[in-house]
Order: C-alpha cells, then structure tokens, then sequence
C-alpha cells in the first residue's frame, strides 16, 4: 500500500468515527480544507463519492460502508499498537468519548472530571448518550471509547468489568399519606408511581417483578432525568422507586422518606465495557482505571447514606 493511500485511510478512518469532517479535522490537528481535499483524493484515487451531503450532515456511500466493514478493525488495532509504545497523562492530548447514562452523569462525571484534570490537563472527555442496545453499537463502529452502565447482552468482541449491583429504594415525600409505616403490596399498588424512562415506555424493573407476580402498579408520570425526581415528588403524591445509589443523593435524603418496596426487584448490574480491540490501549487502560476507582468510590458514598 502506497504511503498516500495509508494516510487517507487514517483521514477515513476519523470521518467514519465521528461522523463529521470538522470533527475529524479537529481529531487529526487538520483544517477543515485540508480535511476536504483529503476526500477529494479519496474520491479520485478510489473512483467512488464516499461521502454525499445530507442537509447539513455528510453521509457515507455504499463503497465506504463497506471498506469501513473492512478497515475499521485494523486501524484500530494500529493506532493501539503506536499508543502502546507509552502513554504519558500528563502529556497526552487524546480524546476520549464515553457512554454514560444521565444518573451517572449526576453521580461520577464531576469527581472523574476533576481527577482528569487533575492527572491529564489537555485531555479531552466527551460524554455520549447510554442505552443498553446503542452501546454495544457504538462500540463496535468506533463511535465511543468506553461505556459505563447496565448492558442487555454480552456480545464476544466486548470486554466488561462489573461494578455493582444496583439495589432499589422506594421514595416519596415526608408527609405523603404512606410515609412513616410498613408499605404493603396494596398500599404499593394503589399508588400513583412516577418512573424514570429513557425512551417514556412506562415499564421498568419493578413492572417484571411485579408480572412475576400477576400485579400491575399504575405508572401516573415518566421522566427522562433522575434530577426531576425529587421535586415533583415533594409536591405531589407520586411514589417512585429509584436505585439505592440515587436514594443516597442529598436531594433525596434531606427532603424524602426512604423505604424498601414491599417486593423483590432483581438488581441491576453496571459495568464498565469496551471493544477487544482497544484491550492493549495504554490510554484507555488508564481511563478505565481511573473511572472503575471514582465510580467505587462515589457508589460506596451513595450506598452508605441510602442505608442509614
């Protein structure tokens, strides 16, 4: 392979990853023309369009999905090869993208960033939006350097470290007509219950746990944010339950009583998880390392006020 040819790959390869030519650009340490007439050659040498515009955004052809398919892994596992020569916090200027939902976000982004920037001065963080299936996804198209949160499935070209178990709290406020006695299931379940949904689908983990059981609660009100949570329980009769860690914030423990539900909910387990590829990455190793110990740390906080 001609060097030309290897250096648009790599020029390839940072459009294919984020998706954007100023992204790339900003990636590589390239000007946006630079970037351009890198496409330019693209386009001449490998006699196709490889990226059309779409509104706004640019969009890859038949051609360049495919030989991403092809290329994607390789140059992965080149670029760990050159970062395996040494990888230098205080030094570097990577930028790494990470996979969090927003309760983590709450909980580990400000005591993780803070560390970084403590550590690694010119490193960047990107946070990415979490759901279980988009992922694995992300992981496997490049699109993010690691995940932290619950997964639907253990796919084989992904690696994982388990964190904890997410136990569940039930919440409400102070004076609700429930608090302050032993919640039973028909107390439970002729509550107005408020869940925390991503996607507004009012069925959770306490919905499987209730099935088992041939119950149904009625869910009033979904949310998209954990943050929402404790007000709109002070200032109504809603109920929730939420995962001990959350329960454990001060929002939570100052201005809402904390009980146990009055069912089994099978716990959530949170990982951290990445792609094989990036196995020998220095840089991520120290990423992930880093974020295991805050995410430790922070959790061991939360878990010991939500049990007090």
């Amino acid at each position: 392979m001609k060097s030309q040819e290897l250096t648009l790959l790599q020029v390839f390869d940072a459009i294919m990853t984020e998706g954007s030519v100023t992204r790339a650009g900003q990636r590589l340490a390239m000007s946006q023309p630079a970037v351009s007439n890198a496409i330019a050659r693209m386009r001449d040498i490998w006699k196709d369009p490889v990226f059309v515009k779409k509104g706004r955004q640019i969009e890859p052809t038949a051609f360049a999905q495919s030989l991403w398919a092809q290329v994607r892994d390789p140059m992965q596992q080149l670029s760990s090869a050159l970062e395996s020569r040494g990888f230098d916090p205080a030094q570097s200027h990577r930028q790494f993208r990470i996979a969090i939902a927003d309760l983590s976000v709450d909980l580990y982004w400000l005591p993780f960033s803070c560390q970084v920037a403590a550590l690694a001065p010119d490193v960047d963080l990107y946070a990415v939006p979490y759901t279980r299936m988009g992922v694995i996804e992300q992981l496997r198209e490049a699109r993010i350097d690691i995940g932290l949160g619950p997964l639907s499935q253990h796919d084989r070209s992904l690696r994982s470290i388990p964190l904890y178990q997410n136990t569940y709290k039930l919440v409400m406020r102070k004076d609700h007509p429930l608090a302050g006695k032993a919640i039973t299931m028909d107390d439970f379940l002729a509550a107005k219950h408020l869940l925390v949904s991503q996607s507004g689908d009012p069925r959770g983990n306490v919905d499987q746990a209730l099935q088992r059981l041939e119950k149904r609660r009625r869910v009033a009100m979904t949310v998209n944010h954990f943050s929402a949570v404790p007000k709109l329980l002070s200032n109504s009769d809603l109920i929730a339950v939420v995962p001990q860690m959350v329960a454990g914030g001060p929002q939570f423990s100052s201005d809402l009583w904390i009980t146990d539900p009055p069912l089994d909910i099978e716990p959530s387990p949170v990982y951290l998880v990445w792609h094989t590829r990036l196995d020998r990455d220095l840089g991520l190793i120290w990423l992930r390392n880093l974020l295991e110990k805050v995410v430790q740390e922070e959790w061991a906080k939360c878990s010991h006020c939500a049990a007090e």
